[in-house]
Formats: structure tokens, C-alpha cells, sequence
């Protein structure tokens, strides 16, 4: 869990997971800052009980790369 510092592109070799998850997001905010919180939870197999699996933190920059990536993956969306 962690927040972002860099959001780059990459042409890695990746390929489609077969595992799907559960997400969910919520805004953090002090009164200095705000933040974009995503969180994942296990796989519908995990033995444990409901849990956050992994939470990415996006600032105002970092989800600014965020939203050109969707609107470069997704266009007119």
C-alpha cells in the first residue's frame, strides 16, 4: 500500500489475468492534501476472510496520468 511517486508507461509483455477481484475507491483528505485511494480485495478463492489486498494512493498529479492513460487505452470515454 503505498501512494504513487511515477506513473510511466511501459511495453512490457502482459498478458490477460484470469482472476478476477473486487475494487473500490475513496477519496483520503486532509486540509492540506487529497488523494485518490483504489483499493483490491482477494479473489473470490482466498482462504481469508474479506480484506483490502492492495491500495494505491494517486495525488493530484499522479491522477492526472491516470486519466490520460484511460482516455489513451479507452478514447472518447
Amino acid at each position: 500500500m503505498a501512494v504513487v511517486r511515477t506513473f510511466n508507461r511501459t511495453n512490457a509483455n502482459s498478458s490477460l489475468y484470469p482472476t478476477e477481484v473486487d475494487a473500490e475507491w475513496t477519496i483520503i483528505a486532509s486540509d492540506t492534501s487529497k488523494l485518490l485511494q483504489i483499493s483490491t480485495f482477494g479473489s473470490d478463492d482466498r482462504a481469508s476472510r474479506r480484506k483490502v489486498s492492495q491500495a494505491i494512493q494517486f495525488d493530484r498529479e499522479m491522477a492526472q496520468l491516470l486519466k490520460a492513460a484511460i482516455e489513451s487505452t479507452f478514447p472518447g470515454i
